[in-house]
């Protein structure tokens, strides 16, 4: 049995080529958009999600100090985000750590940029915000989500749950 135990390490990538820097990144949440359902036949309310839709995505990359990739990141276009990690699995059944991939694809748009603060022999914390609109997570070599917002694509473990609305926008 595989027991996850930590990320051992990751880096991050502008297009897939340039590595970015020495930084910590806050990775999106999914929160599906919802409606309030209530009327008759309905016991109360339900908070009802919208199928495939989803709130604001946010990601942030805050660098230690400011850098070229803190400003060039400031542009006001879409970035292809790559981030690569290994996570420490440890298998109980041969006693032996087995590092697996992680890979986490954004396209994202700049939202804010902060410089830091300036602090003698301190970290500046220099920190770019973006909204996602396009998320891809792989894990262990299998894609388990797929999120392109202006595409009408929903893949969660394989199950595309906007296909049937793509088909009936004919799209």
């Amino acid at each position: 049995m595989g027991i996850p135990e930590k990320l051992i390490n990751f880096a991050v990538y502008d297009t897939g080529k340039e590595m970015l820097g020495v930084a910590d990144i806050t990775l999106p949440s999914l929160d599906p958009m919802t409606d309030s359902v209530s009327g008759a036949g309905i016991a109360g309310e339900v908070d009802s999600p919208v199928i495939g839709h989803f709130k604001s995505m946010t990601v942030g990359i805050k660098f230690r100090t400011i850098t070229g990739n803190v400003t060039a990141l400031a542009a006001p276009k879409a970035h292809h985000l790559d981030m690569r990690g290994s996570i420490q699995v440890f298998d109980s059944g041969t006693g032996v750590y087995v590092p697996t991939p992680l890979k986490v694809v954004c396209k994202a748009i700049p939202k804010k940029t902060s410089l830091g603060k300036m602090a003698a022999g301190k970290a500046q914390d220099s920190e770019n915000e973006f909204e996602v609109v396009y998320l891809k997570l792989t894990l262990n070599g299998e894609e388990k989500w797929e999120i392109d917002k202006y595409n009408y694509l929903c893949v969660i473990d394989g199950v595309d749950y906007l296909a049937a609305v793509r088909a009936n926008l004919g799209k």
